[in-house]
């Protein structure tokens, strides 16, 4: 059995977030997702995608693929680009006891979608790039 798959190619670039949000919606109905699972996964990959955009291409755009399907019960999102390799699960989570002004900026964001998602993979890909893999175990 074929598992469905849609496959969004879009630009790395932070006006294209409404249409990755749209897709992300459609493509989770699609794949039989109840509407109220579905914003979580929206903000996860809103927030990889926003870091792709920001830092990984630093704000010069670039070519971004998300791919969504969901093999047996999990949601599969892998979203991938041609940016300088990082792995954004080596990112520390965040001292939450500090107060605001002493924390580090950044990595509040992987810490929601790490408190999302329950698997975040990152593997490098064979043109250099990166493959951010996120999956949600039984998200009906």
């Amino acid at each position: 059995m074929m598992t469905t798959r849609y496959i969004l190619h879009t630009t790395a670039e932070l006006k294209n977030l409404s249409q990755i949000r749209d897709f992300i919606e459609a493509a989770a109905l699609g794949l039989g997702l109840p509407p109220e699972s579905i914003h979580n996964i929206q903000l996860a990959v809103d927030e990889v995608a926003t870091n792709i955009m920001v830092h990984g291409y630093q704000g010069q755009g670039g070519p971004l693929e998300i791919e969504v399907k969901r093999p047996e019960r999990d949601l599969v999102v892998s979203l991938r680009d041609e940016a300088f390799p990082f792995d954004p699960t080596t990112v520390p989570p965040p001292d939450l006891t500090l107060p605001l002004a002493q924390r580090p900026i950044g990595g509040l964001g992987i810490h929601l979608v790490r408190q999302t998602m329950d698997e975040i993979h990152h593997q490098v890909t064979p043109t250099g790039g990166n493959q951010l893999t996120l999956i949600k175990h039984d998200p009906s």
